[in-house]
């Protein structure tokens, strides 16, 4: 019993670190392959530094790894099938009702579905 209290716990702490939209979108983003801030930052439409931010929290959390070249920073997910997870979400949306209309959902599944292909 007490190493399933444990496992909870630490799938809780991934749950809320992930707890973020900007970070669900990088993880996503990241389940592409690796990739640096700036390229990151313009695939998201997000500023370098959020993306910046939202890295170092999951890079504390040790979801991403990073390495340097030179000034530039890479980022890339330390279990790529990560990102499979945020496909494998998508139904339980569903359940909860449309966001603003099937179609919405839709989309972005075809879009996740073909870029993890």
């Amino acid at each position: 019993m007490p190493g399933r209290v444990i496992v909870s716990r630490e799938l809780a702490d991934i749950f809320k670190i992930l707890a973020h939209p900007d970070r669900v979108r990088l993880v996503e983003e990241l389940g592409h392959g690796e990739k640096d801030v700036t390229a990151i930052a313009h695939a998201l439409g997000l500023p370098a530094p959020r993306v910046s931010q939202h890295l170092a929290a999951l890079r504390s959390h040790r979801l991403v790894t990073d390495r340097r070249a030179g000034r530039q920073h890479f980022y890339r997910l330390t279990r790529p099938g990560m990102a499979g997870w945020i496909l494998d979400a998508l139904p339980f949306l569903e359940v909860r009702g449309p966001i603003e209309g099937p179609a919405q959902l839709e989309e972005v599944r075809k879009l996740w579905a073909a870029d993890h292909a």
